[in-house]
């Protein structure tokens, strides 16, 4: 009697489009394709090439495809340039990819709002399921630069973001406030709209032993880790620190910002002509080595934010990374700001640029308090916001899309309670309105 064997089951197929970082740089992309991997799928990602990389790559498991970066700048045309390329060269990418076999899932993330006719002509197609992972609001975002509520531009963003959602099958919002975007002006069932939060990876980031080195001759370190755009506040946490250094006449504290955007050039001109050169190192993108090297010696994070219809409700990478080592936050007072950190961060009036110098030279002054406060934070990361409380919601979007996993819309009942707990926990004494409107909410 003669047994054949049966061949193993294919592994579903996932692709992930990423426009606006490169994988494996962007972290919370990066997270979820190890996720996906480690749970037996085929995960392809089409990105822009950071530097370094080539045009295909893979790495721990991951396929990359990526294309040549095209960013001309020049206000609202350079970004319909740089979109434009972006789709066709993905669109490209991944109708290459799909010669090795159909989709059973595509992933856009977003900004921009501008892959749902990929994903379209996928479902038309094989039948490829859409995930939208919700990452940013681009009309707050386009608000928080230009304030324009009334113009083409802000219609059209305000038009491929209900695309998007139209199209989605399911939604993975980063937050609750983004949530309710995408049920409200999305027109999203709850049920298929679950929070993902962007929680840090509490074994990468922990504190290490100090690189004194990184204060550069004096006792105390204040860090920043971000990107440095318009609306990221790093020429807020610039200018605190020239009240700081040349109207407190505190020598004592050296700054490191991390990190690159459209606002470095500026940042390091205005830095010079502040005279703080010597005070302020502006190293720009940085290694991960070194971005940790700074962070275990660090006395305070910076999560200089400011009050925007972006910002307040958004939450900040770089707030939970701080929290991951053990770093008490200095945080202008915003809604998603304090479910992040609760009580690991100090809340300064938006937008006051004294009083967060005043917050943040108390907290350096105060070390039994950041010791608090840090502990305070990395519990938190550990107990409630990293991955791994995240990474299982996560991916039973993809089980139940794929036919591994519960009926569609049973388990997504429970996806809005964690985002509740977490929002009700850092809400604690929160002196925002609770009836912020729903079209100045971000994630």
């Amino acid at each position: 009697m003669s047994t054949r064997s049966v061949p193993p089951p294919a592994r579903p197929r996932v692709v992930i489009i990423v426009q606006n970082l490169p994988v494996p740089f962007d972290r919370r992309v990066w997270l979820e394709c190890q996720s996906l991997v480690g749970q037996g799928y085929d995960v392809t990602v089409v990105c822009p090439q950071g530097e370094g990389t080539g045009p295909s790559q893979v790495v721990d498991g991951v396929r990359i495809l990526a294309y040549p970066p095209y960013a001309p700048g020049g206000g609202a045309a350079g970004y319909v340039l740089e979109y434009a390329w972006s789709f066709l060269a993905t669109a490209r990418l991944v109708g290459t990819a799909r010669r090795s076999g159909r989709f059973d899932v595509l992933q856009a993330c977003n900004p921009p709002d501008i892959f749902w006719p990929i994903a379209r002509w996928l479902r038309g197609r094989d039948g490829t399921r859409f995930v939208f992972d919700h990452h940013d609001l681009c009309p707050e975002l386009y608000l928080s630069r230009f304030g324009d509520d009334a113009g083409a531009a802000y219609r059209g963003l305000l038009f491929l973001e209900r695309q998007t959602f139209r199209t989605a099958d399911r939604v993975t919002s980063t937050n609750e406030s983004y949530a309710a975007i995408a049920t409200s002006r999305g027109g999203k069932d709850p049920r298929h709209v679950r929070v993902v939060r962007t929680g840090p990876d509490p074994e990468r980031l922990r504190r290490q032993e100090p690189a004194p080195h990184h204060r550069r001759g004096r006792p105390h370190l204040v860090a920043y880790l971000g990107v440095m755009g318009p609306q990221d506040g790093v020429d807020l946490a610039l200018a605190a620190a020239d009240v700081i250094v040349n109207e407190m006449g505190r020598d004592d504290i050296a700054f490191t910002f991390m990190g690159s955007g459209d606002c470095h050039g500026d940042l390091v001109r205005r830095r010079d002509e502040l005279g703080l050169t010597a005070v302020v190192d502006l190293p720009g993108r940085v290694p991960d080595a070194f971005v940790a090297e700074v962070l275990s010696t660090a006395d305070v994070g910076l999560s200089p934010d400011p009050l925007n219809p972006l910002n307040d409700v958004s939450t900040m990478n770089k707030t939970m990374e701080y929290m991951a080592f053990g770093l008490p936050v200095v945080a202008f007072d915003l809604a998603e700001t304090r479910v992040s950190a609760a009580d690991a961060a100090r809340y300064v009036r938006p937008n006051d640029v004294v009083e967060y110098a005043r917050a943040v030279v108390a907290l350096v002054d105060d070390p039994a308090a950041r010791a608090q406060m840090g502990r305070l934070g990395r519990e938190r990361v550990e107990q409630h916001l990293a991955w791994e409380h995240q990474r299982q919601g996560y991916l039973r979007v993809f089980d139940e899309l794929v036919g591994r996993g519960t009926p569609a819309g049973v388990a997504e009942a429970g996806a809005t309670t964690e985002a509740t707990e977490a929002t009700e926990a850092g809400h604690a004494g929160v002196a925002h309105d609770a009836s912020v409107a729903l079209a100045d909410v971000e994630a």
